[in-house]
């Protein structure tokens, strides 16, 4: 087994236990038996993609991100030349990652980018309690949290913490700009 399979499965085994779940309860989420994912985070089996996929959604994470973090640590610093740019196929909405990942820490800064007359709904939360604070850079932008509905302009910032669907709509002429603190629970 590689240097970075040992740490990938570091990684996972140490992404489970600050969620706080037993193995049991991690099967139970992703599918994966228990006795396999116990071989995972030994070490003694390798993930296949789509384990991996199934176990970084379930933290929140990307595969690119636990590789990236498998091979270097968490960085200080990511220059804007190589923050994670990210352009959905279907609406165009554009999310750029601007802290540094760190698996440590509980903050993240996201700039967004929702074009003229797209909508981005959300069913759930990607981890509930998820904290927000969403502040428009330019544009306008008509948010629904959790029933509740909000028109945000320039300079506005919404406090909101998520554990349920959101809704996010453009209505203007031009596209809604803005930067999303996200605090872990």
């Amino acid at each position: 087994m590689s240097a970075l399979d040992r740490e990938i499965a570091r990684r996972l085994q140490d992404l489970r236990t600050r969620q706080g779940w037993s193995l049991e309860t991690l099967a139970g989420r992703t599918g994966i038996s228990r006795a396999t994912l116990s071989r995972l985070e030994r070490g003694e089996l390798s993930p296949t993609a789509t384990m991996l996929s199934t176990l970084c959604g379930q933290y929140g994470w990307t595969i690119s991100r636990l590789m990236a973090e498998a091979e270097n640590g968490p960085p200080a610093l990511v220059p804007a030349t190589e923050q994670v740019i990210w352009k959905d196929p279907d609406t165009g909405y554009v999310r750029r990652v601007l802290s540094p990942p760190n698996p440590y820490l509980k903050g993240e800064l996201v700039e967004v980018t929702l074009p003229a007359g797209a909508a981005i709904d959300y069913a759930t939360s990607p981890l509930p309690g998820l904290e927000h604070h969403l502040w428009m850079l330019s544009g306008a932008l008509e948010i629904e949290i959790e029933g509740t509905s909000y028109r945000l302009t320039k300079g506005d910032c919404l406090r909101y913490v998520l554990t349920g669907a959101s809704r996010f709509v453009c209505r203007g002429n031009r596209p809604a700009h803005y930067a999303i603190a996200l605090i872990h629970p």
